[in-house]
């Protein structure tokens, strides 16, 4: 791994759940860690139920925009984080990989998009301890 970790951040549209994690882990980690996110199939914005849920605890992602999903993303990352994408990210020896079982907020209201957006912060605080040692 690198002097500064890198995360990758994949779900399928790049919309809700890995916008959200990106803005987790770009907030609690303060510089600490590079933060990618990427869909293998982008969408034209981000997800406004994530927008206004993240809003909600004063992160604000409103300038993220879908990015595609590359090789070069993968490569340039430590770990890669997958939610629900399957088959289609690139696997590369030598990486961590990790698949979070998350729902799709897409279509969903607020109410429904807060458990998941507290469940990907608990992910993102668990994956800062396990990339950041104590006092680094």
């Amino acid at each position: 791994m690198s002097e500064k970790p890198s995360v990758l951040f994949v779900c399928v549209h790049n919309a809700g759940r890995s916008q959200m994690a990106a803005g987790w882990l770009t907030h609690l980690a303060a510089g600490k860690i590079e933060v990618r996110s990427a869909g293998s199939m982008p969408a034209e914005q981000i997800n406004p139920t994530a927008v206004a849920a993240m809003s909600e605890v004063g992160i604000d992602i409103t300038a993220e925009t879908p990015k595609i999903l590359t090789v070069e993303a993968v490569q340039a990352s430590d770990v890669v984080i997958t939610m629900g994408c399957g088959d289609t990210c690139p696997v590369f020896p030598g990486k961590r990989y990790e698949d979070w079982k998350l729902d799709d907020p897409a279509g969903q209201g607020i109410d429904a998009v807060r458990p998941i957006r507290d469940d990907i912060r608990a992910r993102v605080e668990k994956l800062i301890g396990e990339l950041l040692p104590a006092g680094r």
